[in-house]
């Protein structure tokens, strides 16, 4: 059985972002956000990805982009790793007969944003738990949902949850609508053991597929000060050869 959608209301959900397309492959769904198939890694976990040395956004500039991609309950799946594009290409993913959803998870301030395009146009989007402002050029897609569910009133008013404890409920019935419409799910596998194929859509992250030549030299100066990481790909967390680079610079001998 699919695991659906609801289970990312979670507020500590690990993700940037989660695009979904229907009418194409994920391979095709990756190259429309920018990755070449070239380019692609041998299927990585969720916790490998940060041994692909992306960059930060620094002063102003974007960062790095990263997706690993799959396909479930008849939609391409791209999960979004640092300044990915999904947000900026939705409408484009969309083009030629193709939906496309993205879902940005935030905190409640500023809430998590849903945005549906289909055939190359941005056809509705709004807040969880600003569902009462919506746009696109069809604003009111899912307004007789989101009244059954009691997220909004019969107005059209927002139904603000009592209290606090509350939100994590009222999340899930605005993902629960938007799985039941179009179907949408997501392993949680996904986040954890599942092996995913990735590609760089933003920036140039190192995109290896294979163990790093100074990888047991730097694993083993590492070992030293304490520092481990899961290894299994062979290549190492950005931020431990960032630190062994700086070490270095200040004295050649402690990484020797």
């Amino acid at each position: 059985m699919p695991d659906g959608i609801k289970w990312l209301a979670a507020w500590d959900v690990p993700v940037e972002g989660v695009v979904f397309a229907r009418g194409i492959s994920a391979d095709e769904l990756a190259v429309r956000l920018g990755g070449a198939l070239c380019e692609a890694t041998e299927p990585i976990t969720d916790g490998e990805v940060e041994h692909l040395g992306m960059r930060g956004r620094s002063d102003g500039v974007r960062g790095d982009g990263v997706v690993r991609v799959g396909e479930d309950a008849g939609w391409a799946f791209a999960v979004e790793y640092g300044d990915s594009t999904g947000a900026d290409r939705l409408e484009e993913i969309a083009s030629g007969r193709v939906d496309a959803v993205h879902y940005l998870p935030m905190s409640a301030r500023p809430p998590a944003r849903f945005h549906y395009a289909k055939n190359g146009v941005l056809a509705c989007g709004f807040g969880i738990g600003e569902e009462h402002r919506r746009w696109g050029a069809e604003p009111d897609l899912l307004l007789l949902e989101l009244i059954a569910e009691e997220v909004l009133h019969p107005d059209g008013s927002q139904n603000f949850p009592p209290s606090r404890e509350h939100c994590m409920a009222y999340r899930e019935r605005t993902l629960g609508v938007l799985e039941q419409r179009f179907g949408l799910s997501l392993p949680r596998a996904v986040l954890d053991e599942a092996r995913l194929p990735a590609y760089g859509v933003r920036g140039t992250p190192a995109m290896r597929t294979g163990p790093e030549p100074d990888h047991q030299q730097i694993k083993a100066w590492a070992a030293t000060l304490g520092l481990t990481w899961n290894d299994a790909g062979g290549q190492v967390p950005s931020h431990v050869r960032e630190a062994r680079n700086r070490m270095a610079r200040q004295d050649p001998k402690e990484t020797a």
